[in-house]
């Protein structure tokens, strides 16, 4: 951090503004500088929040149209600008071009449902009848904005997890505060710009750039907050509710994520799903592929055809259309990977392939026979390793799938129905994909976990949910307006 004017400036309160300190932001494929931007104060956050106060009515009193206007002037903007937004994702973030041209097209479909769902956020009746003595009553209730809405955002998908947060909160007529993650801002910033480009109130949308340890305890602990939306590791998530207060909280954390392949499964069709989703960017997803069950009469067989397709994947610049995966978000990131992978090997699991560090960049890793006692077997790895384990049966794979602490998704290979819906009901996951991997995902799908896995939902609809509060309206009307 150096004391100088910072080269882009953070979203406050409807301005584009400076701070006396700067925060480099810097390429974690060579370390080169891209760009610098504000390091905000306490103080700077505080006045966000107090401008925020007075968004959160300029927000409640948009009409329905008009938030949707707004929304979809943004997806607009964003569209027209597809290839800054998907170079900047590639620039600050892990992601090849062609994962962050895939996040930008997301975070078009993001805001375009969540200006369609403003027109869906309904309430319904109430019989008061239903209760002797309440016959000349009626009423409803209906959803209101909750307030401001602080929302802390991760470096794996720097726009379109921001966007999860921003449109739903826009169309349930919040005013939001984000912080985003220090390593990755810009692509918030330009989200950020895209609304205001779009007519965006002021003062109902801030972006907020800084240290979490300077900033986000002001944001988490301040009364006007109404909800927190945290977004990343199991202990930030922890230590976050411990200093809330009383306030909504949705959490999305971490996992560990299982797919079981069975014998009847489509081989190929199971390889070529599992591998995506182990190593989609880097292994820094949530929802990565870190655990595979199979089936003892295929393990053989699933394990060369998996090892075959790992050693397929290019590895370098991300901004090659030809390269399938780039660094972790920094090398300090691909030690830490590669500590749980040593460790792992010196306890007696086997390494298949990968299993080296080039700076940030760490191999895709493939590990068998690891033992129970080792971190990587619990834990969430977030980089590029899976772990493939034999298992007799379907009862057997559901059992070790579960003995984690997490639980947000996984999948499971078979073409027998009952066996997909065995697993359906006994694993202890928040979304479970029948012949797909773990990592699928879509935007408007309720998302969240079990467990150690988060608290609420995500997804636009679901979102929207935790971010209104139902008001009760009822009515005594007069005994003459129900007699004959």
């Amino acid at each position: 951090m150096t004391t100088q004017v910072a080269g882009r400036k953070m979203f406050l309160a409807g301005e584009w503004v400076n701070s006396d300190r700067i925060i480099e932001v810097r390429d974690p494929q060579d370390n080169s500088i891209i760009d610098t931007v504000p390091a905000a104060s306490a103080e700077d956050m505080l006045k966000c929040i107090e401008a925020a106060k007075e968004g959160a009515k300029i927000a409640a009193a948009m009409s329905v149209h008009e938030r949707m206007e707004v929304i979809n002037k943004a997806a607009d903007y964003i569209e027209a600008n597809k290839e800054k937004y998907a170079r900047t994702i590639a620039q600050e973030g892990s992601k090849t071009i062609r994962e962050a041209t895939k996040e930008v097209a997301r975070c078009i479909q993001t805001l375009r449902i969540s200006g369609e769902e403003a027109r869906r956020i309904h309430g319904e009746t109430i019989p008061f009848d239903q209760m002797p003595g309440n016959e000349n009553r009626v009423g409803y209730y209906y959803r209101v904005p909750i307030g401001i809405i602080g929302a802390i955002t991760p470096f794996n998908d720097p726009l379109n997890l921001v966007a999860h947060k921003v449109g739903p909160a826009i169309a349930s007529g919040n005013a939001i505060i984000v912080k985003p993650a220090t390593v990755t801002p810009l692509s918030a910033l330009l989200l950020a710009e895209a609304f205001a480009k779009a007519g965006l109130p002021p003062k109902v949308l801030a972006v907020v750039t800084g240290y979490g340890h300077e900033i986000g305890d002001v944001l988490v602990t301040h009364p006007a907050i109404r909800m927190i939306s945290f977004t990343g590791g199991l202990e930030a998530g922890e230590g976050i509710v411990r200093k809330a207060g009383l306030k909504k909280i949705g959490m999305e954390l971490g996992s560990n994520s299982p797919v079981i392949v069975l014998e009847d499964a489509n081989l190929e069709e199971a390889v070529e799903s599992t591998v995506s989703g182990a190593f989609w960017a880097a292994g820094q997803n949530c929802l990565g592929v870190q655990r595979i069950y199979v089936q003892e009469g295929i393990s053989n067989q699933f394990e060369a055809a998996f090892v075959k397709r790992t050693n397929q994947y290019k590895i370098g610049d991300k901004q090659s259309e030809s390269t399938d995966m780039g660094p972790l978000i920094t090398e300090k990131e691909a030690i830490r990977v590669e500590n749980l992978v040593n460790e792992a090997l010196q306890k007696g699991a086997a390494l298949l392939t990968g299993g080296t560090r080039n700076g940030a960049f760490y191999s895709p890793t493939v590990l068998k026979n690891i033992p129970e006692d080792s971190t990587i077997a619990k834990e969430e790895i977030f980089g590029p390793v899976v772990m493939l384990f034999p298992v007799s049966n379907l009862d057997e794979a559901i059992e070790k799938s579960n003995g984690v602490n997490y639980g947000l998704q996984a999948g499971i290979f078979t073409k027998n129905i009952d066996k997909a819906h065995k697993a359906i009901a006994k694993m202890d996951v928040g979304g479970i994909m029948i012949n797909d991997s773990s990592d699928y995902r879509i935007d408007a799908m309720p998302f969240g976990g079990m467990k150690n896995s988060g608290l609420g939902r995500e997804g636009i609809k679901f979102a929207i949910h935790e971010m209104t509060e139902p008001k009760l309206v009822c009515y005594k009307l007069s005994n003459s307006t129900f007699s004959s």
